[in-house]
């Protein structure tokens, strides 16, 4: 069966989906964009998505293409036409078509794709279960990285060397060796006492929506959570290492540039918030 994109109010098959050649994501990456887990046919979480686009496109000043319950329904029935059951659904809302110029054209129409496919979730319980490898790599991207912007070659530069290097993901390091985020996920550690740290949002990091709903968990859990900043070294001698994203969920990191986190295995804590973190996305279906 073909795959059908959402394309400016149209459900048309992927392979013919296109947008125009002077829209601004396409020549200026004046665009912002979401990733949601489609879960047993659900879309989780949307609602705190739908708060991070919504807060995206205020930042850019671009405006909002149609309003929330239209949006709800047009991504619903995208999932529908595509008979996904698990899987990722993709999201894009340009500023629009307009003469190329980088200031904002007077008027131009907010442009609002959206694709989706297919995801195995054996790959997922895989990671979940064996841990993952990392490396580090500089942190060299622009200065609001809390906005989910699509200017991601930076982040495409990582990802790269994360996978030439045999590795998940890239732990994306500052200029004074903390930690900031990954290329495409959040970073946590888990410290020999229990608690877990990570990078406040307040550092220009994105908020993640995985990260927050881990975060909501732990705590209901009783375990100490710290928003703070931490170093590479910290991280070298964690007890535990995990990352957390849309598309993987939480995954542990058992090695980070070769060396072992710990002793190398999943580690309880993140085992634990493993498994809420799945019973959380079953509350949903």
């Amino acid at each position: 069966m073909s795959r059908i994109a959402y394309v400016n109010g149209a459900y048309i098959p992927q392979r013919d989906a296109a947008i125009h050649i002077e829209d601004r994501a396409h020549q200026l990456a004046d665009s912002v964009y979401e990733g949601v887990t489609i879960y047993k046919g659900t879309l989780t979480d949307l609602n705190p998505h739908f708060d991070r686009l919504w807060r995206s496109m205020g930042e850019l000043r671009i405006a909002e293409p149609m309003g929330r319950a239209a949006m709800r329904l047009v991504l619903m029935e995208l999932v529908r036409q595509n008979r996904i059951q698990n899987g990722f659904l993709y999201l894009q809302v340009s500023r629009g078509t307009a003469p190329r110029d980088h200031a904002f054209p007077d008027f131009a129409l907010p442009s609002f794709t959206a694709t989706c496919k297919r995801m195995d979730p054996s790959l997922i319980e895989q990671r979940a279960q064996n841990g993952v490898k990392a490396i580090t790599h500089p942190d060299i991207r622009w200065g609001r990285c809390d906005i989910k912007a699509t200017a991601l070659l930076p982040n495409v530069l990582a990802k790269q060397a994360a996978k030439e290097a045999g590795a998940f993901e890239a732990v994306l390091v500052d200029k004074d060796g903390y930690v900031t985020e990954g290329s495409s996920t959040n970073m946590w550690i888990v410290t020999k006492d229990g608690t877990l740290h990570t990078r406040p949002t307040t550092d220009n990091i994105l908020a993640g929506i995985t990260r927050m709903m881990v975060m909501k968990i732990a705590k209901e859990l009783s375990f100490d959570v710290v928003d703070e900043a931490f170093t590479v070294e910290a991280a070298y001698t964690a007890s535990e290492m995990f990352l957390t994203s849309s598309t993987a969920g939480a995954v542990p990191i058992v090695t980070l540039d070769g060396k072992n986190i710990a002793d190398g295995k999943v580690g309880p804590v993140s085992a634990a918030l493993i498994e809420a973190y799945k019973m959380h996305l079953d509350s949903q279906v």
